[in-house]
């Protein structure tokens, strides 16, 4: 099925990018990440945010980048997750497993996603890398060795929806859990080298039946996710994409409270240490925090006063313009692809601090 914008009882993510170093170039990359790209986060300051984010009942995390692989205090980084209480996931290229880091990563991740974006020729153009899917592919087989559980990212582009039953095929004799399918946002790098490659609502359509078509062929084999949202069911479920507050007595964490976790799940860690809500690249206008600034939880409180209600503000416009729309649109949407493109794009009236129509 489709996913579902908007809190999940069972996983409140925080996703923390320690750094943009990259040993690619690739032409999706969200946070135009690459070699040169330094420095990264330090260690403690990371630590002392999620200390006080798992106050808020945050319970996941997913540490990427850059290339996570490359973060010296990985390691660490992934044992004061386990210790917090909170599972952790790792999101890499693959080229750099060996099986040292995979021993490691045995011991310290709880799944490990590696991006995948083709057939090989399809994958290495995308990577700005001719010898991209060899080595992933040897980094793979370090993982199934070890015993690493994990699974396949696949970027759904306007172009590549042919590729995915090769995808599909290739996941499961590989042996991974899951291929989750993300559609593409043109942001980061994307914005000049894939300009126009975003899948349009027809295209998401046409991804669904060919999931589907995939769920029936596999069966049990493999777990696939779509990150779309229906758009049926944000309509008569608006809180599930913002667009109003979360109803109380469906409060997703064990207090009851009115916490950051509750309230905005997920929430991204960049790596110059601010804390956006849902994606990478989010307008700092709604910016929850900075790991350098003093005081993080002071931070938290102050965005709950002040930002809350203009995010939601800002996701009630995209509901109101998306899916109310006549006659009716196809069924399904990147919800949180919407709201990234209109938290750039929003005007906002100074006095109430609410979206101006």
């Amino acid at each position: 099925m489709p996913q579902i914008a908007g809190p999940t009882c069972e996983y409140r993510v925080v996703q923390i990018h320690p750094l943009r170093r990259c040993n690619l170039r690739c032409l999706h990359c969200y946070s135009t990440s690459g070699p040169e790209a330094d420095p990264s986060l330090p260690l403690a300051r990371l630590i002392g945010a999620l200390e006080t984010l798992r106050k808020e009942e945050f319970n996941a995390v997913g540490i990427s980048g850059g290339e996570p692989l490359l973060y010296r205090d990985l390691p660490a980084l992934l044992r004061a997750v386990h210790e917090l209480g909170m599972t952790a996931t790792v999101t890499t290229n693959g080229m750099l497993l060996n099986a040292e880091r995979a021993d490691m990563l045995r011991r310290e991740a709880d799944l490990v996603a590696i991006s995948l974006d083709g057939l090989p020729e399809s994958h290495n153009r995308m990577r700005n890398n001719s010898h991209a899917f060899e080595q992933m592919t040897a980094g793979v087989d370090h993982l199934r060795r070890a015993g690493v559980p994990f699974g396949f990212i696949f970027t759904l582009t306007f172009h590549n929806l042919h590729e995915l039953d090769w995808v599909a095929d290739y996941s499961v004799a590989q042996g991974a859990s899951l291929l989750q399918i993300h559609p593409l946002e043109e942001v980061g790098r994307a914005t000049v080298q894939l300009r126009s490659s975003a899948p349009d609502a027809l295209e998401l359509a046409r991804g669904f039946i060919e999931i589907a078509r995939l769920r029936q062929q596999y069966g049990d084999r493999i777990t696939f996710q779509y990150d779309v949202a229906d758009r049926e069911i944000l309509r008569e479920n608006p809180e599930r994409g913002f667009a109003v507050p979360w109803p109380r007595e469906c409060g997703l964490g064990s207090s009851g409270a009115d916490t950051l976790a509750n309230l905005i799940a997920p929430i991204i860690i960049e790596a110059d240490g601010a804390i956006v809500p849902i994606q990478y690249n989010f307008s700092r206008a709604f910016q929850i925090g900075d790991i350098f600034a003093d005081c993080l939880r002071s931070q938290i409180e102050a965005w709950k006063e002040q930002f809350h209600a203009r995010f939601l503000a800002l996701c009630r416009n995209v509901h109101r313009e998306l899916l109310n729309q006549t006659p009716a649109a196809l069924p399904f949407v990147n919800w949180y692809g919407a709201i990234l493109q209109a938290s750039h794009a929003e005007r906002w009236d100074p006095v109430s601090g609410y979206a101006a129509n």
